[in-house]
Protein backbone atom coordinates (compact mmCIF):
# COMPACT_ATOMS: atom_id res chain seq x y z
CA UNK A 1 0.00 0.00 0.00
CA UNK A 2 2.85 2.35 0.82
CA UNK A 3 4.59 1.72 -2.54
CA UNK A 4 1.36 2.58 -4.32
CA UNK A 5 1.16 6.01 -2.66
CA UNK A 6 4.83 6.71 -3.47
CA UNK A 7 4.27 5.65 -7.08
CA UNK A 8 1.19 7.87 -7.42
CA UNK A 9 3.08 10.77 -5.88
CA UNK A 10 6.04 10.28 -8.24
CA UNK A 11 3.77 10.04 -11.30
CA UNK A 12 1.83 13.15 -10.19
CA UNK A 13 5.07 15.06 -9.63
CA UNK A 14 6.36 13.97 -13.04
CA UNK A 15 3.13 15.08 -14.76
CA UNK A 16 3.13 18.43 -12.92
CA UNK A 17 6.79 19.02 -13.82
CA UNK A 18 6.07 18.17 -17.48
CA UNK A 19 3.11 20.54 -17.52
CA UNK A 20 5.21 23.38 -16.09
CA UNK A 21 7.99 22.78 -18.66
CA UNK A 22 5.48 22.62 -21.56
CA UNK A 23 3.70 25.79 -20.39
CA UNK A 24 7.02 27.63 -20.08
CA UNK A 25 8.07 26.53 -23.56
CA UNK A 26 4.79 27.69 -25.10
CA UNK A 27 5.03 31.08 -23.38
CA UNK A 28 8.71 31.46 -24.37
CA UNK A 29 7.99 30.67 -28.04
CA UNK A 30 4.98 32.98 -28.08
CA UNK A 31 6.91 35.86 -26.53
CA UNK A 32 9.96 35.51 -28.78
CA UNK A 33 8.83 38.41 -31.02
CA UNK A 34 8.02 40.55 -27.98
CA UNK A 35 11.61 40.50 -26.73
CA UNK A 36 13.12 41.02 -30.19
CA UNK A 37 15.09 44.26 -30.21
CA UNK A 38 14.75 46.79 -32.97
CA UNK A 39 13.63 50.24 -34.04
CA UNK A 40 10.22 51.02 -35.49
CA UNK A 41 9.92 53.07 -38.66
CA UNK A 42 6.88 54.04 -40.69
CA UNK A 43 6.71 54.32 -44.47
CA UNK A 44 3.75 55.74 -46.40
CA UNK A 45 2.81 54.44 -49.85
CA UNK A 46 0.42 55.97 -52.39
CA UNK A 47 0.11 52.70 -54.31
CA UNK A 48 -1.47 49.32 -53.69
CA UNK A 49 0.36 47.15 -51.18
CA UNK A 50 -1.43 43.98 -52.20
CA UNK A 51 0.84 41.01 -51.52
CA UNK A 52 2.60 42.74 -48.63
CA UNK A 53 1.74 41.09 -45.32
CA UNK A 54 2.67 41.27 -41.66
CA UNK A 55 6.10 39.64 -41.20
CA UNK A 56 7.10 40.31 -44.82
CA UNK A 57 10.83 41.01 -45.04
CA UNK A 58 12.36 44.48 -45.11
CA UNK A 59 15.62 44.48 -47.06
CA UNK A 60 18.43 46.96 -47.53
CA UNK A 61 20.10 46.37 -50.89
CA UNK A 62 19.00 42.74 -50.86
CA UNK A 63 19.94 41.94 -47.26
CA UNK A 64 17.11 41.22 -44.83
CA UNK A 65 17.25 43.78 -41.99
CA UNK A 66 13.79 43.59 -40.49
CA UNK A 67 10.11 42.73 -40.81
CA UNK A 68 6.80 44.45 -41.48
CA UNK A 69 4.91 44.82 -38.20
CA UNK A 70 1.61 46.26 -39.39
CA UNK A 71 -0.18 47.59 -42.46
CA UNK A 72 -3.11 49.97 -42.43
CA UNK A 73 -4.66 53.10 -43.85
CA UNK A 74 -2.86 56.26 -42.70
CA UNK A 75 -4.75 58.81 -40.58
CA UNK A 76 -5.20 61.07 -43.64
CA UNK A 77 -7.13 58.21 -45.35
CA UNK A 78 -5.22 58.69 -48.63
CA UNK A 79 -1.97 56.81 -48.02
CA UNK A 80 -1.12 53.32 -46.79
CA UNK A 81 0.90 53.23 -43.56
CA UNK A 82 3.42 50.42 -43.10
CA UNK A 83 5.17 50.01 -39.74
CA UNK A 84 8.54 48.24 -39.98
CA UNK A 85 10.79 46.87 -37.26
CA UNK A 86 14.46 47.20 -38.18
CA UNK A 87 17.15 45.23 -36.31
CA UNK A 88 18.62 47.21 -33.41
CA UNK A 89 22.34 46.48 -33.94
CA UNK A 90 22.24 47.58 -37.54
CA UNK A 91 24.68 50.33 -38.56
CA UNK A 92 22.14 51.78 -41.02
CA UNK A 93 21.28 55.21 -39.62
CA UNK A 94 17.95 55.96 -41.26
CA UNK A 95 17.49 59.17 -39.25
CA UNK A 96 20.48 60.89 -40.86
CA UNK A 97 20.41 59.34 -44.32
CA UNK A 98 17.95 59.90 -47.13
CA UNK A 99 16.38 56.46 -47.50
CA UNK A 100 13.66 55.47 -49.95
CA UNK A 101 11.27 52.58 -49.36
CA UNK A 102 9.97 50.68 -52.41
CA UNK A 103 7.67 47.71 -52.83
CA UNK A 104 9.28 44.81 -54.65
CA UNK A 105 7.80 41.46 -55.65
CA UNK A 106 9.27 38.00 -55.23
CA UNK A 107 9.19 36.48 -58.72
CA UNK A 108 5.75 35.81 -60.16
CA UNK A 109 4.15 34.77 -56.87
CA UNK A 110 2.70 38.18 -56.04
CA UNK A 111 4.36 38.17 -52.62
CA UNK A 112 5.83 41.58 -51.82
CA UNK A 113 8.61 42.89 -49.59
CA UNK A 114 9.99 46.35 -48.83
CA UNK A 115 13.35 47.34 -50.29
CA UNK A 116 15.21 50.21 -48.63
CA UNK A 117 17.95 52.04 -50.48
CA UNK A 118 19.61 55.42 -50.49
CA UNK A 119 17.41 58.08 -52.02
CA UNK A 120 18.56 59.68 -55.22
CA UNK A 121 18.05 63.39 -55.83
CA UNK A 122 15.11 63.02 -58.25
CA UNK A 123 13.02 60.60 -56.09
CA UNK A 124 10.11 61.97 -54.07
CA UNK A 125 10.51 61.94 -50.28
CA UNK A 126 9.00 58.56 -49.32
CA UNK A 127 11.63 57.88 -46.70
CA UNK A 128 10.61 55.96 -43.57
CA UNK A 129 9.65 58.27 -40.76
CA UNK A 130 9.56 57.60 -37.04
Amino acid sequence: MMASIKTKFAVGLFVLFGFVIASGAIIWIGMADYFEKGQHFVAYFDESVQGLEKDSPVKYRGVSIGRVESIGVAPDATLIQVVMKIEKGLKLDIHHQQVAAQLKSVGITGIMFIELDRKTQDEPDMSPKL
